[in-house]
């Protein structure tokens, strides 16, 4: 096996079993390892330290399959850690989230599930997976393999993601189906008393943002009488859960007018299934416009939602993301009645909490309110993270009263 050969003194991430080796660490290279493939990772003085997926093109040289010179990844090794993911999400009954009839679940959930680069989405047993990284690429017969075998109904592709033209892997063959059966046009899943419609061939991420599942939930739970604004609406999530939470209205804010399309579908499945109907409005725009257009008009809200795509893909976009979420966080809040509450998230991996809490504190200041934390939300719990791989902990949210 090709081996690579770490720096002196670059053992201890390795060691603390993070799965990044970036390129910096590398002192020299013995073989020609292709893209993807798995190569002995080893400490300066030449110790097998564990193995890993070779990245020639990112700055992310390797990422660790293993920490033991003994346990060398190959195919059966990569399925049972695709089985182990699965069975981890088994109900408290023993049922295989496939099994489950319309559940959305997260099944696999990269570095955090020790499979970099691959992500694996249920929706009513239909499986939608990304392959992001060199190695998940080499590794994907196996992965499809383990879903099939453990029920799923087909395995369906949505690698078109950027982090591949880092790696240095090609783009075509990156949506379609990969094993099984075609998913249908939509697919219905069900978090309590809401249905979605989840359309995984060209919604945003697989298909839905599984990540925000207990925070809408949470955050549903403040609607009762509210009026309330969602923002970055897609096809309703947070707005859904106001709905349902008892909100006297509801303004889903989105600049796709597809989205707002499968959104209104969604809130005719909520209303249609017994929950009271509330007046809702569907505003196709551009987000910071229109809040500035809602703030000159004086219009208000009892409740505000900021679910915004990622401003920050890595630290040093940071500064500048920074910026933006405190613009529309200032924005929000100059919206809000008195006693009103704010719920803003990021997504942003680069975003510590703590950074995300002084973006929110600044905001706050600069529009002469004074406001709590009355609660704090995390990414859903099949999305975990791993001790030794903080990044992992990607999805942060603030509940602003």
């Amino acid at each position: 096996m090709d081996k690579i050969f770490l720096r002196k003194g670059r053992e201890r991430s390795v060691e603390r079993r993070h799965p990044w080796i970036f390129s910096g660490a590398v002192e020299r290279v013995d073989g020609a390892p292709s893209v993807g493939s798995t190569v002995a990772v080893c400490a300066y003085g030449g110790a097998i330290l564990g193995y890993g997926s070779w990245s020639p093109q990112s700055q992310i040289r390797v990422r660790m399959l293993s920490y033991s010179p003994d346990a060398v990844p190959g195919g059966e090794y990569v399925k049972s850690l695709v089985s182990a993911a699965i069975e981890r999400r088994a109900s408290s009954d023993g049922v295989s989230p496939l099994a489950a009839a319309n559940r959305g679940v997260r099944l696999v959930h990269g570095e955090s599930d020790g499979l970099p680069g691959v992500v694996a989405d249920s929706y009513d047993g239909w499986c939608v997976v990304q392959f992001a990284s060199a190695g998940a690429e080499h590794f994907r017969n196996e992965v499809v393999a383990a879903l099939m075998e453990a029920g799923a109904k087909g395995v369906f592709n949505r690698s078109d993601v950027d982090s591949r033209k880092r790696e240095g892997l090609s783009d075509e063959g990156t949506v379609g189906v990969l094993a099984g059966a075609e998913p249908p046009e939509f697919i219905e899943i069900h978090e309590g008393a809401i249905r979605y419609l989840v359309d995984v061939r060209n919604g945003h991420k697989t298909g839905f943002y599984l990540d925000q599942r207990e925070a809408r939930a949470q955050v549903g739970a403040y609607a009762a009488g509210r009026e309330v604004l969602n923002c970055f609406s897609y096809t309703g999530g947070f707005g859904l859960a106001c709905a349902a939470g008892g909100a006297k209205s509801v303004v889903n804010l989105d600049l796709s007018k597809t989205a707002l399309q499968l959104a209104e579908r969604n809130f005719e499945l909520l209303f249609g299934g017994g929950v009271p109907r509330c007046p809702v409005e569907f505003c196709c725009a551009d987000v910071f416009k229109q809040l500035r257009l809602y703030r000159d008009q004086g219009r208000q809200f009892d409740l505000i939602v900021l679910d915004p795509p990622k401003f920050a893909e890595t630290k040093a976009q940071l500064i500048r993301a920074a910026r933006g979420y405190k613009d529309i966080n200032l924005l929000a809040m100059k919206l809000l009645r008195p006693g009103g509450i704010l719920a803003t998230f990021s997504c942003s991996g680069a975003m510590t909490a703590e950074f995300f809490d002084t973006v929110c504190r600044e905001a706050a200041c600069d529009a002469k309110r004074d406001m709590q934390i009355i609660d704090r939300t995390h990414q859903a719990s099949d999305h975990p993270t791993a001790l030794s791989f903080p990044e992992g902990e990607y999805l942060k949210g603030l509940v602003l009263n």
